[in-house]
Formats: C-alpha cells, structure tokens, sequence
C-alpha cells in the first residue's frame, strides 16, 4: 500500500494512525485517469476543429456575402441551382445592400437583397441614369447582377432588380466592409434593425471594431498599470500602502461619479433617432449602480481594516523575500499570458468557422441562404466546456509552478544556499507527475460555472415574463450560491496543488490534508493572510478603475452608431484579467508561505533534532501578528465584560 495514498497508516500494532507529512520526500504519478480523459476530451476538440476547417466558412462572416451565395472579395465556387452564383468578387469586396432604408426582419434574419460591390456610393442616387453613370464610372454595379448596366434605364424590370430610389449615400463601415446609410432618417432605420433587432453577434463585434484603437490603448494602459501594481507590492513600505489606498478611495469615488454624470448628461440630452443611445445610458446606469455599491463596500472594509497596514507591509516584504530566491516568479504570467492568448484565438476562430457551417439551400428568385447542419449546438456547447476547462487547466498550471517553487525554497534548510532552478524543477515535477491533479481540479470549475452560465440564461429568459418573479428570485439565489461556491474552489484548488507539490499526493487528498491543517492553525495567520488577500484585491480594483475611467473618457466622445457598454465591459474584463494574472504571483505565494508554514509547525518544534524550516523574520512575524490578536481579543472580552456588568448593576438598582 502507497504510504501516502491513502488518509491513514497502519501500524505495527495493527490501530489506524494519522498520516504524517513528508515534504518532498515521495513522488508518484497522481490522478492519472484523469489525465487520459483529459486527453480523450482534447481529441474531441480536435476534431471538433477539423470539422470547422472542413464544413465552416469563417470567410462569409469576415468579409460579407450577398444573397447568391457569393462571398465578397473572394474567387466563389457555383452553387448548384442557383445562377448568380460562383463569381469572381475578387475586386468588389463591399456589402451593399439594395433597400437600406427599408430593412425588414423575418424570424431572426433580414429580409434584403444583398450585392457585392466595389465601392459605396458616397453620393445621393436620385435616378436611374445616376445609378447607371456611377456604375460605369466607378465599376460598381448596384443593381441585381442578371441586369447589365447598360440596361439600367430601359429595362421593365429595372425597378424590381435595382435599388429603391433615392439611393441613400453611404460609406464602407470598420466591420465586415458593409455600406452603411448616411442620411439621418436611413441611418437610424438601419441601425434600428440591423444593429438593435438581428445579429447580436454583429452588433457586439460592431461596437469592439469602432473603438478597436482605444480598445488597444486601454490594453496597452492596463499593462503598463499592472507591471506598475507589481513595482509597488515588490517594494512596497508603508507610505507605499497608504498611497496606494488613497489612490484606491479616490478611484472608486471618481469613477462612480464620472458614471453618474454621464447618465445625467444622457437623460438632458437623448437622441431619439437612435436605439444606441438608449442603450448606452441603460447601460451606464447599471455600471453606475454597480460601481457604487461595490465602493460602498470596499470603503467599509478599508475603514475596518486600516489598522492592519503596518503588519501587512511586513507581510509582503517576508513575501518579496521568498520570490528573491526565486525572482523569475514574476515572469510567469508572461508566458501564461501568451499561452492563453494563443488558445483563445484558436478557439475564438474555431468558433467562427462552426458558426458559418451550414449547407447552401436556394430559395425563390435565385437567393441562397446556409442552414445550419444538425449537432452544431452540441458542437458549440462542447467547444464552451472546451474553453473554460483548457484556460483553468492553464492557470492551474500556474498556480502549481509557483507553489512547487515556494516550496522547493522553503523546505531548504540552508537559506545562504537557495536551490538551483527552482522553477524549472517545480515544471519538471508538474510535468512528469502531477498533470493529472491540475486536470482534476481545473475540471472543478467548469463544472460549476456550466452551471451559473445556464441559470444566468434562464434568468434573462423569464426577464419578458410577468408572472415569473418567484422564479426570477430562485433563479438569482441559485446564481450566487454557484458563484460563492466558484470562489471556494478556487481556494480549495491553490491550496490542493501545494499540498501536492509537497506531499505529492492525489487532489482529493490534498484538498483534505490541506483543509485539516490550515483550519487546525487558523488562528496563527487568518486575518493577516486575509488581509493581505484583501490589499491584492485592491490593486487589481485599481488597476481596473484606471482602465474604465480612461474608457468612459475615450468612448463618450463617440456616441452615434457605437454601443460602447460592450466594449467598456470588454476592456474592465481584460483590465480585470491581466491585473489578475500579474497580481496573482504575490496571491499564490502568499498562500503557498501560510501552508509551508502550517505544515513546518506539525512537523517541527523548533529544537535542535526537529528545527524550523522558517527563517527567524517569518517566525517573528507570526508571533507579533498573535500578540496583537490574543491583545484585541482580550480588549474585546474586556469591553464586553464591562458592558454585561453595567447591565447588571442598572438591574440591582
């Protein structure tokens, strides 16, 4: 039997005792199966991807296509039944659409003719002749391709297969290469249906490609801010941290306050050709809202907290210690950054040919429309679970690269005498042994916000309903519950992979052995770990604070036609995101000391047979952060006391 495969041991005596804690002393290979199903679910996505290579067409979305079946801009094969298709679109690689002003939806796509042309006319069409000039003098042709423009004027059929006059001008917008109405009243009938009633995955990528330029400022902002962040928790004081909470007071105040001004400015001046605006400000309200309960949180907890400051810039100088013995821990979330990057775009791709899978049906007059191919939502509910599973398993892999680094530095009994390469050894235990465990607990998470994401989606369907209050409320309760639960088992997670980076155990024994000894020592490091956790938090708010005001400034100036809220959420989640990835180093090795430190006090007792692992700094640290605990608890006890006996002496009266 493995002796650290199982929760107890047995004894010569043959009576069950616990088992001990042996850092870096055993390896094996842990959760092995599941690894293989790792490698069986990867072999799906695979295929999962040659078949959107195969049966997808990512080009008719990128680029536009009209109703014949032709993509624009691209050499296109016939289709069978359909005569206007397989042309050259080589050079007319816009979308022009024959009656802009008069879009109509039938279920959930447009009623319209579609052509690709060379160029947009930029100019009013008030008659045929006009139409037919433009077309021989700049070689786009904006009527039905069997009508040859030299029949623009004569032909009887003319007003059936050419544009309804007058032909609106237009300009080419950013996304797909669509003409796009510049006339107020067709402007806003277009974007009224096209933008607010048909294609949400149109109109979300309409608003990112507008602002994509200060999109890419806001990132390249976020960067700079979170390399920032890390500069000050590597060599932070205790100016730093009251700087640093000041700045942090004054963001959250000033950001609340930018967004409430922005919806008073909205409601004085609405537009009221243009759903946009509506939206945006319903948008910013809900921002608004948001952001200020959230302040109101935050500043209680900072008000309660201040007084701990001076013993968590300790704290995180015995942190910055641990990662001088390794000082490429901070690289980490570069490549982790890259990886991530990488995979999103290949997922985000694969998404896109699966969307435009589907097979060429030729409807009345010529016109082809693409139905989507049976299992294609199986397919696309595969490649979700695909996605949150494959990024927790990359972040898991972090989080156990880091921790086995801390570890290999902490159990080293000569401090004068780091380890070599302690990075590249905790790779090489990750990689050769513990796979398994990281698949195992990276697979958690997916399995609880599959989950939160479904209920999220009923929630918003009963939203229309009248009678679906109960519901609504069950269903907002069942949300929260998951995300309290998502926010354990990423705790639960950090502290399982370094207990197997130390004990070398499977992940459900880990999670237990590490669940039993931090709440055996809880009362040693709780609430300063806690609130070391807390002042982390509190650079990734800043960060984000920064970001969304930088945003709302950017993309306020750019109201009509651009329904910013998606990409200002976009850029708080990415500000979010990458402020997390670089921040998270301190988090993991702040949690990856307290459990070096829990399991060093089980094992030793500080005397010369079994010494501390712990330097002398780490352990008086600890002693300071209980006096000052059993001190407050004492004074409460205290207070308390007084109170219960000024009550009882008001009785005896």
């Amino acid at each position: 039997m493995h002796c650290l495969g199982a929760e107890y041991l047995v004894s010569a005596e043959g009576a069950p005792r616990q088992r001990e804690w042996r850092p870096q002393i055993y390896r094996k290979c842990t959760d092995t199966a599941w690894l293989f199903l790792f490698f069986l679910f990867w072999t799906g996505l695979v295929f999962i991807m040659g078949y959107s290579v195969v049966a997808g067409a990512a080009g008719r979305l990128l680029f536009g296509y009209d109703s014949f079946g032709n993509v624009c801009g691209k050499k296109n094969s016939p289709v069978e039944g359909a005569p206007l298709s397989g042309q050259d679109m080589t050079l007319k690689k816009h979308v022009f659409f024959m009656n802009s002003c008069n879009l109509k939806v039938k279920g959930m796509q447009l009623d319209r003719t579609a052509l690709c042309v060379s160029s947009c006319p930029e100019e009013q069409l008030d008659s045929l002749e006009e139409v037919q000039l433009f077309a021989n003098t700049s070689g786009s042709f904006l009527c039905v391709y069997s009508l040859n423009s030299f029949n623009y004027t004569h032909s009887p059929k003319a007003d059936s297969l050419c544009p309804r006059l007058p032909v609106p001008p237009s300009k080419s917008f950013p996304l797909f290469n669509r003409c796009i109405p510049q006339t107020p009243e067709c402007y806003s009938l277009f974007a009224s249906v096209w933008i607010n009633d048909v294609d949400t995955l149109h109109r979300i990528l309409s608003g990112i490609m507008s602002g994509r330029d200060t999109i890419l400022g806001l990132c390249i902002l976020t960067l700079a801010l979170s390399l920032a962040m890390m500069f000050i928790f590597r060599f932070i004081t205790t100016l730093l941290v009251n700087i640093f909470i000041s700045l942090v007071i004054l963001g959250l105040l000033f950001v609340c306050g930018v967004l409430w001004w922005l919806y008073y400015d909205y409601t004085n001046d609405l537009s009221i050709e243009l759903d946009t605006e509506r939206e945006n400000m319903k948008c910013v309200l809900g921002f608004a809202i948001v952001s200020t309960g959230i302040t109101a949180v935050l500043l209680v907890l900072i008000f309660v907290l201040r007084k701990r400051i001076k013993l968590t810039v300790e704290l995180f100088q015995i942190t910055n210690k641990a990662i001088s013995s390794a000082p490429f821990l901070l690289f980490q979330p570069l490549w982790t950054f890259a990886i991530l990057i990488f995979f999103w775009v290949l997922w985000v791709a694969v998404l896109l040919s699966l969307g435009t899978a589907g097979a060429a049906q030729v409807m009345e007059g010529g016109q082809v429309e693409y139905k989507p191919f049976s299992g294609i939502r199986y397919m696309w509910s595969y490649h979700l679970l695909g996605l949150i599973w494959t990024s927790e398993f990359i972040l898991a892999c972090q989080q156990m690269t880091i921790a086995g680094a801390v570890v290999t530095c902490y159990f080293n009994r000569s401090k004068n005498d780091p380890p070599d390469r302690p990075i590249l050894s905790s790779l090489s235990v990750l990689f050769f042994y513990h796979q398994g465990t990281v698949v195992k607990g990276s697979f958690l998470i997916p399995v609880v916000r599959v989950p939160r994401i479904i209920v999220m989606y009923m929630q918003n369907a009963l939203k229309e309903q009248q009678h679906g209050a109960l519901s609504r409320y069950l269903f907002r309760c069942c949300y929260c519950c998951f995300w309290c639960l998502d926010k354990y088992l990423l705790h639960l997670n950090q502290n399982a992979y370094t207990t197997t980076a130390i004990n070398g155990t499977d992940f459900c024994t880990s999670a237990k052995d590490a669940f039993k000894i931090l709440s055996k020592n809880s009362s040693h490091f709780t609430s300063i770990n806690c609130f070391g956790d807390f002042i982390i938090f509190l650079g990734k708010v800043l960060v984000v604070c920064f970001t969304v005001f930088g945003g709302l400034m950017a993309f306020n100036y750019n109201r009509a036609f651009q329904v910013w809220a998606v990409p200002l959420l976009l850029v708080a989640f990415f500000a979010y995101l990458v402020a997390h990835s670089f921040l998270s180093v301190f988090e993991t090795v702040l949690d990856a000391l307290f459990l070096c430190f829990a399991v060093d006090l089980e094992t030793n007792d500080g005397s010369s047979e079994k010494p501390y692992f712990m330097d002398q700094e780490f352990l008086s640290f600890v002693k300071r952060s209980n006096k000052l605990n059993n001190a407050r608890a004492r004074q409460d006890e205290h207070s308390l006391r007084n109170e219960e006996g000024t009550e009882l002496q008001a009785i005896a009266r």
